[in-house]
């Protein structure tokens, strides 16, 4: 799968962008994407774009039967990209009272959905709930938000990184990721969130904070930093959010 979001959309943290990368090897977005889908056959690809702001494409599964199962779905101008599987989805289906058979990528925009309009819990046990191994990217497009999380188990790998013209870049493909961003870019941190206003943060320790760590490549340059949770250290608040308040106000934590 690849998102693709223009600067300044989705604001990701500073340390991805790395101060060996040239933009001269960086590529823009729609040199990205067309590489992207010239490299996997015309009949399994499908992309999304929202004018110069946004891009989103995936390759269908070869086999319905595979563990490394993509899916895309929209639903009310919400849009998401689901790659892995959710153990228990049939609970979570009861949970949100969606019908049986909504599946993995439907689901993720329900809880989203709940967050945005209801939130009842905290984003972060909204995605701790979510057992599997898994990866989604969710734009709004009526909001203009963004939405990412990466399980925690390591059964799914996410990048992400930074374009030539500072556009961000979300892919479960590497060498995507390489090729688009040069030195840009880093792996998505597993058990972690990202939101456009509210920045990263662990679901899995939400009163930890996540901190950069310096990455160096086999070449001895200097890369996009590896983000990891910093046990020693706690967010000075953890936001509750009420029905009477939009999940999106993040904006009072410094995840960073």
């Amino acid at each position: 799968m690849l998102a693709i979001f223009q600067k300044g959309f989705a604001n990701p943290p500073e340390e991805l962008n790395s101060p060996g990368s040239s933009s001269r090897k960086q590529k823009l977005p729609r040199e990205t994407l067309q590489e992207f889908l010239s490299s996997h056959p015309s009949a399994n690809t499908f992309s999304l774009c929202f004018g110069d702001a946004t891009a989103l494409a995936y390759v269908r599964p070869t086999s319905p039967f595979s563990q490394d199962q993509r899916c895309f779905c929209g639903y009310e101008d919400i849009y998401c990209l689901f790659l892995g599987r959710l153990n228990n989805l049939c609970a979570l289906n009861r949970q949100y009272g969606v019908s049986k058979g909504t599946n993995e990528p439907m689901l993720v925009i329900e809880a989203y959905r709940t967050l945005r309009d209801r939130g009842p819990y905290p984003a972060d046990q909204v995605v701790k709930d979510l057992d599997g191994s898994f990866a989604f990217v969710v734009f709004d497009s009526k909001a203009g938000t963004v939405f990412t999380a990466l399980g925690s188990d390591g059964g799914v790998k996410l990048f992400w990184g930074i374009a030539a013209d500072g556009s961000v870049v979300i892919s479960d493909d590497l060498e995507t990721i390489k090729a688009g961003c040069a030195k840009s870019f880093a792996p998505f941190p597993a058990g972690c969130m990202f939101h456009s206003e509210g920045g990263l943060m662990s679901f899995e320790h939400p009163m930890n904070r996540v901190k950069a760590m310096p990455r160096i490549d086999s070449e001895g340059a200097m890369c996009g930093a590896n983000f990891k949770v910093d046990v020693y250290s706690r967010v000075n608040s953890m936001p509750r959010v009420g029905s009477e308040v939009n999940w999106m106000d993040w904006t009072s934590r410094d995840a960073l």
